[in-house]
């Protein structure tokens, strides 16, 4: 164990199985102040993980040995001196949809149940770089390819707010252990809001970048064009330090642009007053649950009581944006698994068969005037629409709270759930999901908020000040039943 002055657990005044609760930033101060060992703090993720994954069936693989492992470098690093940075002991865990090497990578599926990649993902890579502990592989919906992260494969994740409920998907997995405390961060993918959507439903801040800043070598494709890589943690300023660890050009990944990385976290508290709230006035309240959208315009409220100043938007294309999204997505899904299907179809779960069936019969004309679209919006079509007037635009990331399991109705993998989300995709922007409340049942809520091409930054910054002002979150009911 490290070696700690005198003082040091009275600096830390709580037990380490509470500290697990609180967030990445605050126990990597204590980690690299030495009072908090990456060994404790690891063994106390993994007994969370223990007592409570049963339940959630968040992790298809405890990488326990591994973690425990890296958790000893970690201790010797940090006590040698050789601190990396905050995410150094850190546990933090991998959609199982990024290569690890020795480790299973199954994607979520029957057919890579078994396959052992010889080396991580770029993503992975960069955390193990930065010194994460990577204490596991999360569970998804079947190679991504739906909203609902409902796996007959691997079994459903369970949302930690209520049992019965989705956590969304595809990185389901991500969302639900990230809510339960089984992790201090996880990387999800999103294709089509798979980072946004778990992230509302289970009430944490998941970050979609823009397409082309993190790298995808190394990560299972669904639709290589809409793709995306990105942080799910607690609160904004532990998401920034996770993307600030994996963001950059990476030239092994075709998809990756050589644009510089901002300092994400350096601005989070320089306040917002000025910057302009572009709120939507089509589309994105459509069909919206009430308690909903009255959280999302409270939000809307109380920033600008800090200043921000509110603008309409014109959000009608957005539905255009969407179904171009959804024949992108199955275009490219149909070739990425077009060998599979016609070798095994049967050994495809029935929601994912079915929807590749249709994808295969997509008339090519569809798929290239959506991606005509997608070219326009990325070339500055999406900025012209949406950030004329806009330096952020804020909506709802999904117009429902988690759905019931049992209500889904079956062949429906990419849903209603991406209404909100896939149209960003499509144009390759950057975009969040912060919670903004819980409804009368106690379910969260979760806040879209959309920026330029390449502008994280401003995104974090005006996230972190509404988190600031809205206050602190409910914990999920799973942990802590009411």
């Amino acid at each position: 164990m490290l070696r700690r002055e005198e003082h040091s657990r009275e600096v830390l005044d709580m037990p380490v199985a509470e500290l697990i609760d609180s967030s990445l930033f605050e126990v990597a101060e204590h980690l690299r102040r030495r009072e908090l060992s990456p060994v404790e703090l690891t063994e106390a993720a993994l007994a969370r993980i223990e007592r409570v994954d049963p339940v959630l069936h968040a992790f298809i693989i405890v990488m326990a040995a591994e973690a425990r492992a890296a958790a000893r470098a970690a201790e010797q690093e940090i006590g040698a001196g050789r601190y990396r940075g905050p995410l150094h002991g850190v546990p933090i865990g991998v959609k199982d949809l990024c290569e690890t090497a020795g480790v299973r990578t199954t994607a979520g599926s029957s057919f890579l149940s078994r396959w052992v990649p010889d080396r991580d993902a770029t993503v992975v890579r960069k955390l193990r770089d930065a010194g994460a502990v990577i204490i596991g592989k999360l569970n998804l919906h079947e190679f991504a390819f739906g909203a609902t992260g409902i796996n007959p494969h691997t079994g459903t994740a369970r949302n930690p707010w209520d049992l019965d409920r989705l956590t969304g998907g595809s990185s389901s997995g991500s969302g639900a252990a990230v809510a339960a405390g089984t992790c201090f961060a996880a990387l999800g993918s999103d294709t089509g809001g798979s980072i946004r959507m778990p992230a509302s439903l289970c009430g944490i801040v998941g970050i979609k970048p823009t397409h082309g800043r993190v790298s995808l070598r190394g990560v299972v494709p669904l639709a290589p064009s809409l793709d995306t890589v990105g942080p799910m943690a607690r609160d904004v300023r532990d998401a920034a330090l996770v993307l600030q660890a994996i963001a950059g050009h990476d030239p092994d990944d075709p998809w990756s642009v050589d644009v510089p990385v901002a300092d994400y976290t350096a601005h989070l508290d320089a306040g917002v007053a000025g910057i302009r709230v572009g709120v939507p006035s089509a589309y994105a309240f459509d069909d919206c649950e009430a308690e909903v959208a009255a959280a999302v315009e409270r939000a809307v409220v109380l920033l600008g009581s800090l200043g921000v100043r509110r603008v309409e938007v014109d959000g009608g294309a957005l539905g255009v944006w969407w179904i171009a999204a959804m024949n992108v997505v199955l275009g490219e899904a149909a070739e990425v698994h077009r060998q599979r299907y016609e070798a095994n179809a049967a050994d495809f779960g029935e929601d994912v068969r079915g929807i590749l069936t249709a994808a295969l019969e997509l008339p090519a004309s569809q798929y290239v005037a959506a991606a005509r679209l997608r070219d326009a919006l990325r070339r500055g079509e999406a900025e012209e629409r949406l950030f004329a007037a806009a330096d952020v635009v804020m909506m709802p990331a999904t117009r429902v709270v988690a759905p019931r399991v049992a209500d889904i109705a079956p062949g429906d993998p990419l849903g209603s759930l991406t209404h909100n989300t896939a149209p960003f995709n499509l144009a390759g922007l950057p975009a969040l999901s912060i919670p903004c409340g819980v409804t009368s049942a106690g379910l969260p809520i979760g806040l879209q908020m959309v920026g330029r091409h390449w502008d994280e930054g401003t995104l974090v910054r005006v996230a972190a000040a509404y988190e600031a002002a809205r206050g602190a979150m409910p914990a999920p009911s799973v942990l802590y039943p009411r």
